[in-house]
This record gives structure tokens, C-alpha cells and sequence, in this order.
């Protein structure tokens, strides 16, 4: 579904050399597995005779008897499609492997050895097994069948999976078997593994996955031997982790004393699709490599899996301060570094009242603190029109005169007046026209003051801002400097919250955070806020889920609203979902003339859409392949 497969980890009970109960752990749980819509299942190391059975794995009673183990498990799967990958001591031209087995609907498709072998204080594989680095391009007979064996060997389902398996030393290793995976289209990666537990090291041990995962734009499913193995000189938890590119979705509690599988859903369309868009993935080596076609696997019904409705803005878990603080760093970094290539020391910034002009002035502040500029040298200027509130001014004046910066107050009513008697237009028409025309006042206002004090205009426009288009072209859409050109309205709220904890200050911005968002340019009633932004364009916070989705990734509208249902399911319905999803998609498209000639501003997260780095489309293309994809 949109690209989701259900993955499992999972620790069965081990009893040390007894392959056949082994088994039937195993056995239970593909078909739970099964059962539960799992595509792939991974086991632990040498699953069916325990990784501590030692130089037991050098006795024929043994491998025979994990040989039975294997048939009886092939003939309990011969109607299971989901693929299970099992741990396997194998005999090959008198060499003895440690390797992976890939099974599905009651067959072996691949054979994958073990490349890194550990051999150091704990570890002594060296002294039963060989390493599998040479293995490619070759068969091996198992169970009177001829069956792929190497290194070399990738699955795939000839849709959005590509799976490659590595066992334990292997992800440890400097040059893990997996990046080089992943770089010939692996975008789910399998470890087979028997860590033990020490202090300290299961944390460690999550990071190497989690950043594997990262690094090969991939997700990974990990698992590892549990307590049923040999506690002579170690001990181990069977830990199961399910990451997916840096962000570790799901991991057990380790120490259980039964067999158990967790799950989790991977979306590997977008992982695909990341590396298109994000990396110089394409210019990975590409080897000769045998690619295994595996059958359907279960298809899952609905999506089990948390969608986060805000992705731009950082989790509960996050430390807030660093992370506000290493945003508003890189504002007033990139401002120092253009003030001082221009030199100038003077920063002109029109301020309403609103969201983007209080971050964009507090950034500005910053940059002026670090470097030991006047305040006062920051030019806050409030343009006061038909639809201003009192609110709004007062929020404005309070601010400025905490932060200790120079406030001017230009009223622009007389202007607009003027300018529409000199186009003709009838002031009681409040149309675009009508709006636009105190726009561009106001504009005019910022930068002809900007060249009489030798300063420079900080533009307020956010990231969701740009993506819609929702600016006047030529007047709030242009600045001397973007500040806040990469950073969407739901971060905007998100960092200014952060200021609050300078007390001068905090009450001004909770009443700045409550008031509704509106540009202020339709006369207000009652000296109330008439026009309502997220009444007219749609909820910010749609926008941006929308906006992060469709960049970020390049899903297909259809994806996004089902992702956006999950989100913010119970807040919108499917009707005001879909709704805002065709406002997105026609002013993301129709709106591209004003990206390509907006100014110069710091790129902050991930996503950016200035013409000249992150994002470049024609301004004439062409939006309706996109918005059939969500038309009823």
C-alpha cells in the first residue's frame, strides 16, 4: 500500500543444539508473521543450532540434524508467502559457512555468507567457519536443491522492494556488505546477528543501526540471539531494532524469556525516491550483482504506523533550546556574513505584529548581539493601514521597545488613497487590487528608507509562504534578504515559542503566538481581525505536512492524502483534506514565478525553495496529472 511493507524481527527461544525445537519456534512465528501481513521476517544468527553451540557446529550429528530441522520448516511454509530469513550453518566443498537462509512459500531462494568473521576475545568464529567473500556467481546444492550462494545475491519483488541480507560482524565491519547494497538498489536491508549483551553496548549497538540505515537511505531490521543461548562466558538479550533512514521506528525490550516478533512498517517508495532527490546516491559503485525475483508477499490493509502531522517541526524527545537556538544561529549567521560583504551595519525590517516579522526581528536582534552592533541601528518599521488592529500595533510597539531597537511608524492610508486614485481604482473595491497596492506601499516604504540610511531590507516571508505564493509580487515577496525564506509557518511558531523564555519578553510573545494570522490589508471591523488566512489559502498546518510530503520526497498527491487523513485524522475530514490538497498543488504550481525571482536567504532545514539551489521548475508547468490524482 503506497509503497509500505510490513517487516518483522524476531527472537525466537533458542535451545542450544536442538534444531528441531528450534524449529518449531521458528515455525510459529512466520505464521504469526504471516498472519499479521508480514512481507519479511528475520531471524537471529545460526538460528536452528544456537550461535554458542561452538565446535558442536563441527560434528555431522549436528548438521544433520539442522538439515531435518530445515525440511520440516520448508514443508509448514509451502503455502506462507511471506519471506523468512533464517540463520544456517552450511557444508560447501568441505568448507563450513555461516549464512542466511532466504525461504519463501516452502522454498530456499538464496544462500548469503557471512563475510566478516570476528575472532577476538569473545568471538571465535574462525575456528568453525570461513569467510564468504569469495562466494559469487556460484550454486550450492541444499536439500536436493541447486540454490543462488554468494555474496553477490539481491531480492526483489520487481515492485519497491530490494532486499539484501548481512550477518552481525558484517554491519560492525569499516566497509559493511550493506552499503555496497544499497548502492545496487537495496532499499531494505536484513542483519542476522548474535550480539552480547555488556554494559553500554546495546545503546551502541542501536546508533550502528539506526546510522547504517541513514547512510544507506534504507530501512534495517535487525536481530539478534536472545537468552536461550549458552550463558558459559556471555549472555545474550535478543535485541529486534526496525530502523528506517536514521530514525530507529521500533525496538524491543530485551531479555524476554519467550519467543517474540515485533513489526513495523517501512516506506520504501519514499526511500526510493530520497535517493532521486537528496543525495549523490547515483554515483555509488555499481557491481555485477544476481538479482533473486521473489514472489508477492502479503499486502498489508491499512498502514500501522504513526504519520507525524507536523514533520517540520521537531519531536517531544528533542532538546528545544539546542535546536531553536542552532535555527536562529543560522539566521543571523548568513545576515552577518551578507551585512558585512555589503557593509552595512544597519538592518531595516517592517514589522506588523504578526509571526515571520517577530522571528525575522529577533533573528536580526541576534546577529546584532553577536556582534556587538547598536540595536538601535535595527530600523522596526510598523506601517499601520485599513485592516490594522490595535492588537496587532501595540504587540509591534511592545516588542521593539523591549528588545531596545528604533521603531518608526509610517501610516500608509494616505498613500494607498492616493495610489488608487492615480490607477482609478474605487477604494471601496476590495479586491487583489485594493490589497496589493498597500503591499507594494509598504515595500517601497522599506527600501527607499533602507537607501536614505544605508541599510539593509530583511524580508519576513516564510517558507509556507513561498510554497503557496502568498505574497505580493514585487511588494512583501521582495527584500534585500530572506531571512526566513526557508523556515515554514508551523517551525515559525515553533522557534518564536523558544523566546519565550527571556522574561522581558515572554507575555508579548504569547499574545503574538494566540493572534489569528492575517497580512491585515481589508478594513477591520470593530478593530477585529476580518481576514483570516488559514480561512482563505487553507490550515498552515496542512499546507506544510503537503509542502514536506510533495518535495521532500516527490509522493503522488493520492499518497499524501492518505498519509494527511492518518495524520490528522479526527481534526480535518477527507472532503477539507482533499480540499486544500488542490488549493496546494495549483498554487504550488501557479505560483512559481514568484520562486524564481525571489532574493537571497539561508537555507535552514531540509527543504528549500529558492531557484538557485534546492528547487527549479518551469513557471508555465502544467498542474492537472497532479490534481486528477485527488479529484473524486
Amino acid at each position: 500500500m503506497f509503497g509500505y511493507y510490513r517487516v518483522a524481527s524476531a527472537v525466537n527461544h533458542t535451545t542450544v543444539a536442538n534444531p528441531a525445537k528450534n524449529a518449531k519456534e521458528v515455525i510459529s512465528l512466520i505464521k504469526t508473521a504471516y498472519q499479521t501481513e508480514v512481507s519479511v521476517i528475520v531471524f537471529p544468527e545460526l538460528t536452528l543450532t544456537g550461535y554458542t553451540a561452538s565446535d558442536l557446529l563441527l560434528n555431522q550429528a549436528l548438521l544433520h540434524s539442522q538439515k531435518e530441522a530445515l525440511s520440516e520448516i520448508l514443508k509448514n511454509i509451502k503455502k506462507i508467502n511471506t519471506i523468512a530469513i533464517l540463520g544456517y550453518a552450511h557444508l560447501e566443498a568441505d568448507r563450513l559457512y555461516n549464512c542466511a537462509l532466504v525461504l519463501q512459500n516452502g522454498k530456499i531462494l538464496g544462500v548469503v555468507p557471512k563475510t566478516y568473521l570476528p575472532n577476538k576475545k569473545e568471538f571465535y568464529e574462525k575456528r568453525q567457519f570461513v569467510s564468504g567473500r569469495e562466494t559469487v556467481g556460484v550454486t550450492t546444492s541444499l536439500l536436493d536443491a541447486e540454490v543462488p550462494f554468494g555474496t553477490d545475491l539481491l531480492f526483489s519483488d520487481g515492485k519497491e522492494m530490494t532486499f539484501g541480507v548481512e550477518i552481525c560482524e558484517d554491519l560492525w565491519a569499516v566497509t559493511p556488505p550493506s552499503s555496497q547494497m544499497a548502492s545496487n538498489g537495496a532499499n531494505l536491508i536484513f542483519n542476522l546477528s548474535a550480539s552480547n549483551e555488556l554494559i553500554g553496548k546495546h545503546e551502541y549497538r542501536e546508533e550502528l543501526v539506526r546510522t547504517q540505515s541513514a547512510r544507506c537511505m534504507a530501512a534495517y531490521v535487525y536481530s539478534s540471539a536472545g537468552v536461550g543461548e549458552s550463558t558459559t562466558d556471555t549472555v545474550f538479550g535478543g535485541h529486534a531494532i526496525i530502523s528506517e533512514y536514521g530514525t530507529t521506528v521500533k525496538q524491543n525490550e530485551r531479555f524476554r524469556m519467550e519467543s517474540h516478533l515485533i513489526t513495523a512498517d517501512v516506506d520504501l517508495e519514499r526511500l526510493r525516491w530520497l535517493r532521486l532527490n537528496e543525495t549523490c546516491f547515483g554515483d555509488g559503485r555499481r557491481d555485477r550483482v544476481r538479482m533473486i525475483k521473489v514472489a508477492h508477499t502479503p499486502a498489508i490493509s491499512t498502514i500501522e504506523r504513526e504519520i507525524n502531522p507536523m514533520p517540520f517541526v521537531p519531536s517531544q524527545y528533542t532538546d528545544k533550546r539546542s535546536w531553536c537556538d542552532e535555527i536562529v544561529q543560522i539566521q543571523a549567521h548568513g545576515l552577518i556574513k551578507r551585512m558585512t560583504h555589503v557593509q552595512l551595519h544597519k538592518a531595516v525590517i517592517g514589522i506588523s505584529g504578526g509571526l515571520d516579522s517577530t522571528l525575522a526581528l529577533l533573528s536580526t536582534h541576534r546577529a546584532f548581539t553577536i556582534m556587538g552592533w547598536d540595536h538601535k541601528d535595527i530600523v522596526a518599521i510598523t506601517m499601520p493601514g485599513f485592516g490594522t488592529t490595535t492588537r496587532t500595533k501595540s504587540n509591534a510597539k511592545k516588542l521593539c521597545e523591549a528588545l531596545g531597537v528604533t521603531l518608526k511608524t509610517v501610516n500608509i492610508t494616505k498613500l494607498s488613497l492616493q495610489a488608487f486614485e492615480a490607477i482609478e481604482h474605487d477604494p471601496n473595491e476590495h479586491t487583489v487590487t485594493y490589497e496589493n497596492v498597500q503591499a507594494r506601499i509598504r515595500t517601497s516604504i522599506l527600501m527607499n528608507t533602507a537607501n536614505k540610511i544605508g541599510g539593509l531590507v530583511i524580508g519576513t516571508g516564510d517558507l509556507s509562504e513561498v510554497a503557496l505564493g502568498w505574497s505580493t509580487y514585487n511588494g512583501d515577496h521582495m527584500s534585500m534578504y530572506a531571512l526566513n525564506a526557508s523556515i515554514p509557518k508551523t517551525l515559525v511558531q515553533y522557534v518564536i515559542e523558544y523566546f519565550k523564555s527571556e522574561e522581558k519578553i515572554a507575555a508579548i510573545i504569547d499574545d503574538i503566538l494566540a493572534t489569528p494570522i492575517s497580512p491585515e490589508l481589508l478594513p477591520h471591523k470593530e478593530d477585529e481581525i476580518v481576514q483570516h488566512t488559514e480561512s482563505i489559502v487553507g490550515p498552515y498546518e496542512l499546507h506544510d505536512f503537503f509542502l514536506y510530503h510533495f518535495v521532500k520526497y516527490g509522493a503522488k498527491p493520492e499518497k499524501i492524502l492518505y498519509l494527511a487523513k492518518k495524520a490528522f485524522d479526527g481534526q480535518y475530514d477527507e472532503e477539507h483534506i482533499r480540499g486544500w490538497l488542490i488549493m496546494f498543488l495549483r498554487r504550488f504550481f501557479t505560483q512559481q514565478f514568484k520562486r524564481s525571482c525571489m532574493p537571497d536567504g539561508p537555507k535552514v532545514g531540509t527543504i528549500s525553495l529558492s531557484p538557485r539551489a534546492d528547487w527549479r521548475m518551469p513557471s508555465d508547468a502544467d498542474f492537472e496529472a497532479w490534481v486528477e490524482g485527488v479529484l473524486e
